[in-house]
């Protein structure tokens, strides 16, 4: 499946941002956005919902939490009870450091496998790059030419009018 992206190419942030309010204001849906470092705003600019990552961190970190009570819980209370000093064999301070520790390895192994899985961004030959200068110092807008339906020079128009130094166009297969 190829699909057909205009590129616009800026040299700052700030007529990136406009660019973006100006572009949706006109009606034109914008694929994607590539900065060689984040740009606060932009994902208000381009209309991102806010990220639901947290309630899987939430919930890693719960299930971590549970399966260190459970182990230290089952292990000390009913499998190997030891007497120690007269402690209780289930005493839960003690299991503070363990329970912290396990809470903290699930919620970050979790959400390293949620996040590559929902990006899609994993180990590859040949990662696709829309434009190599978008990780030094320039900024890509990349608009789908199928999906809007405007042609390539009113996109280039209207790309140079908001400040972009250039406009090329790439295709794109996506295996």
């Amino acid at each position: 499946m190829t699909k057909r992206f205009a590129l616009g190419v800026f040299e700052d942030e700030d007529v990136l941002l406009h660019a973006i309010d100006n572009m949706r204001g006109a009606g034109v849906k914008i694929y994607d956005v590539f900065s060689p470092y984040p740009v606060h705003g932009i994902d208000d600019a381009l209309g991102i919902a806010r990220s639901r990552l947290p309630i899987a961190a939430f919930f890693y970190g719960m299930c971590g939490l549970a399966f260190a009570l459970w182990l230290q819980i089952y292990t000390l209370g009913f499998d190997w009870p030891m007497i120690i000093g007269g402690k209780p064999n289930i005493a839960l301070p003690a299991f503070i450091p363990v329970a912290f520790e396990l809470t903290v390895f699930f919620t970050c192994h979790g959400m390293v496998i949620t996040f590559y899985t929902i990006t899609g961004l994993y180990p590859r030959f040949k990662t696709p790059v829309m434009d190599v200068r978008s990780t030094d110092d320039k900024f890509v807008m990349a608009i789908e030419l199928d999906e809007n339906n405007s042609a390539l020079p009113k996109l280039t128009q209207l790309l140079r009018e908001n400040g972009a130094s250039e406009v090329n166009q790439k295709e794109m297969t996506k295996k």
